[in-house]
């Protein structure tokens, strides 16, 4: 596996990126107005976070819970969002800093979130492959979830969901089966989309993607991030 050194990042080129990413956006038929961009700062150096804001990104993304507290301590203007699975020993280092709690899929998570931080804006993510490994509940156990949720005291604003591996339209039917079952339980956000397949889930009805590698460039020791 080749390994990719990091090139350093600056303000103009997030901004230049980030049209270029807008653009995608726009070309897949998306509104702009009604697609919120996450920048993925996983792995990427602790430059990215203040070129992502100077280039008008709110809204953040983190993977890693130690990240995520020390670069929302230091930038508490962004709105945080946890994309890994939560896991409970972590959530009460978390909670004053997330505002957006991604990967909620299982009870037990959802009642941690509730206990530390009551009333928090959480998604529901579904597993849209076979692979039981991956996170997400099924997307028959969606449903049932987000009233369990809600029974927690939590604010469900919609579901997410990661594509499988493969090239992006391997992607398309589930994004499709995602965007249909959030209409049913009438949640306004669908995560869906990253770099590398973020036209499909705009076709499919994404109304947020998380952008890393596209804005930033490869991870430092990936070969060719998916975010």
């Amino acid at each position: 596996m080749a390994t990719v050194t990091a090139a350093p990042i600056y303000a103009e080129d997030v901004a230049a990126n980030l049209a270029v990413v807008r653009g995608r956006i726009e070309s897949a038929g998306g509104d702009l107005d009604a697609i919120t961009v996450i920048a993925v700062t996983k792995d990427q150096p602790r430059a990215a976070i203040p070129a992502a804001l100077d280039a008008g990104l709110v809204d953040l993304g983190e993977n890693r819970a130690d990240a995520l507290i020390v670069a929302a301590s230091e930038h508490p203007e962004a709105r945080w969002h946890y994309l890994a699975p939560i896991q409970r020993n972590k959530v009460g280092g978390l909670a004053r800093h997330v505002t957006v709690w991604q990967t909620v899929d299982r009870d037990v998570a959802g009642e941690a979130v509730a206990r530390h931080a009551p009333a928090s804006e959480v998604l529901v993510q579904v597993n849209l492959t076979d692979d039981a490994n991956r996170g997400g509940c099924a997307p028959g156990d969606a449903a049932p979830l987000v009233q369990v949720m809600r029974d927690h005291g939590l604010t469900v604003r919609g579901l997410m969901a990661i594509g499988p591996i493969g090239p992006p339209e391997a992607a398309r039917n589930g994004f499709r089966s995602l965007c249909a079952l959030a209409d049913e339980l009438e949640l306004p956000v669908r995560s869906l989309g990253m770099s590398g397949d973020l036209e499909v889930a705009v076709k499919a009805g994404s109304t947020m993607v998380r952008i890393g590698a596209a804005l930033f460039g490869p991870r430092p020791g990936a070969d060719g991030a998916r975010h």
